[in-house]
């Protein structure tokens, strides 16, 4: 059976999983979590764990016009730390997200958004309230290219056409163990007056023989 190790790119270079002296960190999937934020002097780079309120204080201030999300953290659970993943977000950086594979799949990998782990539903707010296409989260596969400045993506909610990622740029299943990206990156709508605190899960599937 394949299993697939999903990391985060903890350093400032831009250089794949496995590259001399560039921190990636493993994500624990049901433990570790992606925390997206405005940030502060409690909720950054290196600090503990932070609080549901210290999360609040932390989030962007609604003013009316469309924000992208400027910071985002691991939230390690293992190490009770925050660890920045700095080239996520609106940015034209590729190796961030890395999908590592120990063997061939069956099918093409794809990366899904959801409400939660029975995976049926995209209630949340920042999903779209039940409306994909009115997601804020996006993301865009960056496993043969760069995503290029203020890229567009696909807004992810769901398991509809053109709401999730082809991780392997639709090339079809993997014939080989290897590693692909992705970026992700929060787009608050200038519509949305109130606030929010949403926990979606992201989940990757894919078959195998």
């Amino acid at each position: 059976m394949t299993n697939v190790i999903i990391s985060v790119n903890n350093d400032t270079q831009d250089l794949p999983k496995g590259s001399s002296g560039v921190v990636w960190t493993d994500i624990v999937p049901g433990s570790d979590n992606l925390i997206m934020t405005r940030g502060d002097n409690v909720v950054k780079n290196g600090e503990t764990i932070p609080s549901a309120s210290q999360l609040t204080q932390a989030g962007i201030i609604l003013d009316g016009t469309e924000q992208n999300i400027s910071k985002y953290l691991l939230s390690d659970i293992s190490d009770n730390q925050l660890k920045e993943i700095y080239g996520m977000g609106n940015q034209d950086k590729r190796y961030v997200m890395a999908f590592d594979f120990d063997g061939v799949t069956a099918s093409e990998p794809v990366l899904e958004a959801w409400d939660d782990n029975s995976m049926n539903t995209i209630d949340n707010t920042i999903l779209g309230a039940g409306v994909a296409t009115s997601s804020w989260l996006r993301g865009i596969t960056t496993t043969s290219t760069t995503p290029g400045n203020d890229w567009v993506g696909s807004r992810l909610a769901g398991a509809g056409d053109g709401n999730f990622l082809w991780l392997n740029n639709g090339n079809g299943p993997l014939s080989v163990a290897g590693i692909l990206y992705c970026n992700l990156k929060m787009v608050v709508p200038a519509i949305q007056v109130a606030g929010v605190a949403n926990t979606p899960i992201i989940v990757v599937k894919f078959a195998t023989n």
